[in-house]
């Protein structure tokens, strides 16, 4: 999970200041724990072993153990604040996420054509369990590809590399509203795919990028799909 995030180091941009005059999204901070994101990932994990072996590559145990070794290696590396600029931590929470990624993608695909051409169990309660823990799955992988890709990243954001945010929260737009200390931090992060992800669109978070928004666009496509296939069978199987 990136370390899950680390800006690719060097150049400090112009204009910026450590002065508590600006806000703590805009000056360098002293970085971002890394207790959530590193449970939001155990969490992916512990579903992905929950889910039956045909909702995971052969061999089912190979994408989760290499998660949680990614992750081990990166908590050893920059163990209680995001705030280590390294390209090779950088690569490695990219490689963390793109593993997470590919997992559920996998494991939605095989949700969907076992849907769509009914070699799923008939089993309700099991069809709606097995599809809500790849939803779940798919909002948390989101949150954490927000969370790495916005502002290059975290480690990039506690030494603000960039002051162009590719997520505009509302505390950024009204900080008189805000504690003098708030940056978005992986919460926030999850709490956009989460309604991203009920709402099929932007709630009180703007994607300002084209990333962003494709990004976006991306989670709420098949987070419907998800959703309209598993609820429809599992009335069909009800009935």
């Amino acid at each position: 999970m990136a370390d899950i995030g680390f800006g690719w180091g060097g150049v400090i941009l112009a204009g910026v200041t450590d002065s508590d005059d600006v806000p703590a999204w805009q000056r360098r901070t002293a970085g971002e724990s890394r207790v959530a994101a590193t449970a939001a990932v155990l969490a992916i994990v512990v579903l992905q072993l929950a889910l039956p072996n045909q909702f995971l590559p052969e061999p089912a145990w190979l994408l989760p153990a290499l998660e949680t070794v990614l992750l081990g290696f990166l908590v050893v590396a920059n163990p209680v604040r995001i705030d280590r600029e390294e390209t090779w931590l950088r690569w490695g929470g990219l490689i963390l996420i793109g593993l997470l990624a590919l997992a559920t993608a996998w494991s939605a695909d095989r949700l969907v054509v076992g849907l769509i051409d009914g070699t799923l169990s008939g089993e309700p309660a099991k069809l709606l369990a097995t599809g809500g823990a790849i939803w779940l799955t798919n909002v948390v992988v989101f949150g954490l590809g927000y969370w790495e890709f916005d502002r290059g990243g975290p480690a990039a954001r506690a030494h603000a590399r960039q002051t162009l945010p590719d997520f505009l929260f509302v505390q950024m737009q009204n900080p008189e509203l805000a504690e003098p200390d708030w940056e978005p931090q992986f919460i926030d992060y999850l709490y956009l795919a989460f309604t991203n992800a009920t709402a099929f669109s932007p709630t009180d978070v703007m994607p300002m990028s084209r990333w962003a928004k494709t990004m976006m666009m991306a989670q709420s496509a098949i987070s419907l799909i998800l959703a309209a296939l598993v609820i429809a069978r599992a009335i069909n199987v009800l009935q």
